[in-house]
């Protein structure tokens, strides 16, 4: 099939109406292998942060469990400045170029692992032909169950495997050059899925991205032992709802970079050629209960501040990815689930993973990279006091808003 088919053939997005958990007027998508594509409630609410036409691939957690947090385009309209793949999202040279990334000739022998929740059978074909499709090199791709085995996948779960598609593609978009382990957990349980942390470590991965959350006070147990490992990095997804008095956990935990969102457009009246904002979806602000780092010096929140960095997010202007295990090809992805492996990917292209220790560099450095990050400097996710919490450029603690954090990637400086 030549391009201009695939692009006809990618534009046809099924969508009827579905129920999972216990949700109403979700939005379905395409079946496959016998499994309901199931996507999380479009209430009011959720349309007012993310825009029409966009669906969490992954429904509500249930109390004791993470959700994913991959969102998806289900259909136009396509942003006249969005990307320029199939379906109107950012291909891997664009971003890129927006962030200014050494990706061609960085991160040989990195290993970035993405920790995530059941099985996609169709991880690797769908990697390969989205790298093929963009003219990345072959992936150094090895899938692993939470015991470390390349054999006795978990159960197929095609909202999970939504997200391990969209994670596998963004480190690819900045990394194609690092390693990429994708380590499966038999659910998501928290036991289940701390284990599979404990397996990408033991695997010999210096950046651990995680696209998953859930909330303090819904029997999120997650231990910050098991995201806090010497000469290891941790990238955490912040989540899609907007400012919360309380972020979620594993990006709430000090030893974690916690990755807020932006909205990326093509803007060639400006010298970087992109223009870039908060994103009104991600998730930022002071999380209790858990301990202010000795880093962090910001007078407004006195205990863990979030976020520290950022990249794209907003699902409007999103990224292209391609998954064939319950959907049709190429979609526009986003949420902060698709910053965080970007992210992570990045640290790979600077090769001082094993060095850092969660956000400190940012907090300890991230005023001072004026020239290594483009520091944000519009947009809200929220109504807060102070407002540095929820909106950009407002100056109330240096350079820092809790949206974007510090900023997004100018190249690999401040990595």
């Amino acid at each position: 099939m030549n391009r201009a088919a695939r692009l006809i053939a990618s534009l046809v997005v099924t969508i009827g109406a579905a129920g999972c958990n216990g949700a109403n007027g979700t939005a379905g998508l395409p079946k496959a292998s016998g499994q309901s594509v199931v996507a999380q409630s479009t209430s009011a609410a959720n349309v007012k942060v993310w825009g029409e036409n966009v669906v969490a691939a992954c429904p509500s957690a249930r109390p004791g469990e993470a959700q994913c947090l991959a969102l998806i385009r289900t259909a136009a309209p396509i942003a006249a400045d969005g990307g320029s793949g199939p379906n109107g999202g950012f291909t891997p040279t664009q971003l890129q170029v927006a962030y200014k990334l050494p990706s061609s000739s960085k991160g040989l022998g990195q290993v970035v692992a993405i920790v995530d929740a059941y099985d996609d059978p169709n991880a690797a074909s769908d990697l390969a032909y989205y790298r093929s499709y963009f003219g990345l090199p072959a992936a150094n791709f090895t899938k692993y169950n939470q015991q470390g085995q390349t054999s006795n996948y978990p159960t197929g779960n095609t909202e999970w495997g939504f997200e391990e598609t969209l994670d596998v593609d963004m480190v690819s978009a900045s990394c194609p050059n690092c390693s990429i382990y994708l380590v499966e957990a038999n659910s998501s349980s928290i036991a289940d899925l701390e284990a599979a942390e404990a397996e990408a470590v033991a695997l010999g991965a210096h950046i651990i991205s995680n696209s998953y959350g859930c909330l303090i006070g819904r029997g999120c147990d997650f231990s910050e032992s098991n995201y806090d490992t010497p000469d290891v990095t941790y990238v955490a997804a912040a989540g899609d709802w907007g400012y919360t008095s309380s972020p979620l956990l594993p990006a709430g935990f000090g030893s974690v970079v916690s990755t807020g969102g932006t909205s990326l457009h093509v803007d060639a009246k400006t010298p970087r050629g992109f223009r870039e904002t908060a994103w009104l979806g991600t998730g930022s602000g002071c999380a209790q209960k858990q301990k202010k780092p000795s880093w962090q010096h910001d007078p407004g929140c006195k205990d863990r501040t979030a976020n520290d960095v950022a990249s794209l997010s907003d699902p409007a202007t999103g990224p292209e990815i391609y998954d064939t295990y319950g959907y049709k090809g190429w979609f526009v992805g986003g949420g902060t689930s698709a910053a965080a492996p970007f992210i992570a990917g990045i640290f790979g292209l600077a090769g001082n993973a094993s060095s850092q220790n969660g956000g400190k560099t940012f907090w300890q450095r991230g005023h001072e990279h004026r020239s290594d990050l483009f520091h944000i400097n519009r947009g809200y996710n929220g109504s807060c006091s102070p407002k540095y919490l929820c909106t950009d450029g407002t100056h109330e603690y240096r350079d820092y808003g809790g949206p974007t954090g510090w900023g997004t990637p100018n190249g690999i400086g401040a990595f």
